[in-house]
């Protein structure tokens, strides 16, 4: 049983910040460049993999790797060849570099050549009858780096549950792929992109980072310790009592309460 306080508290913070302002000064800025279902995913799956530190710094790494790539990822990733990759070679955010970059651009390449949208490459490992994404992460992280060139530094950037990571940055990227808001969008549209079809919101699990870790704790939301994939599952279970059908919704609220308001 809820607190039903704690659920009004957390509805109106959702409705604060599930807004179109809330998108120009974070990463989902980046996807919502583009309106074609490819380049919204190539440019949300950077936009999510280099979404760590300053979100200042994290738009502008976002935005010179796709003027480097013509302002059409798409593209760019179906027929990219080596050579191409020249205008890259000292591109770097934080630990990540141009050897990461350049071995996930040709995994997107395989990948693409096969499918006509990123979303098999998670929804292949899972059904509707899961209860999350647990194996969708774990399947697609194994997917990632099943090419013969696969460079064991960059698997630091692609989180897995059979790591105990909190997968944050994966799951905040299934949350814009997935959640669908649009009909509840008076003008124009909301945060997250509602593209993929074959896997639920209620299999989302919440992206948990220390700020959303830090106010969930405060508001007995999450009792363990540390800050993984059991933490990241035990706060989406306290959420689904809030939302069944939607529950990491409340990632807008948690987040603006801890990074925006410092609650």
């Amino acid at each position: 049983m809820y607190d039903p306080a704690l659920k009004r508290l957390l509805d109106q913070k959702v409705l604060l910040y599930n807004q179109p302002s809330f998108i120009e000064k974070d990463p989902v800025s980046i996807p919502h460049r583009f309106t074609k279902l490819q380049d919204i995913e190539i440019s949300g799956f950077f936009a999510a993999l280099l979404a760590w530190g300053n979100r200042t710094s994290i738009i502008n790494s976002c935005t010179r790797l796709l003027q480097a790539m013509d302002g059409a990822p798409y593209d760019f990733v179906r027929n990219f060849r080596d050579t191409d990759l020249k205008p890259l070679l000292h591109f770097v955010h934080r630990t990540f570099n141009a050897t990461d970059l350049f071995y996930l651009l040709h995994f997107l390449q395989f990948h693409y050549s096969k499918h006509e949208s990123l979303e098999a490459a998670f929804a292949q490992f899972i059904n509707r009858e899961s209860t999350d994404i647990t194996q969708a992460l774990t399947g697609f992280h194994q997917y990632v780096f099943s090419l013969p060139q696969a460079p064991e530094r960059t698997r630091k950037h692609i989180a897995t549950p059979a790591r105990k990571s909190a997968c944050k940055r994966l799951n905040m990227y299934l949350r814009w792929m997935v959640r669908n808001d649009g009909a509840k969008a008076k003008t124009g549209t909301l945060v997250d992109f509602g593209l993929w079809k074959n896997i639920s919101p209620a299999q989302l699990i919440c992206p948990l980072d220390v700020h959303v870790a830090r106010v969930a704790r405060r508001l007995n939301l999450l009792e363990r310790k540390q800050d993984d994939w059991h933490a990241a599952v035990e706060l989406t279970g306290k959420l689904k009592a809030l939302s069944p059908d939607d529950p990491v919704q409340y990632d807008f609220a948690l987040f603006g309460l801890g990074v925006i308001e410092k609650f």
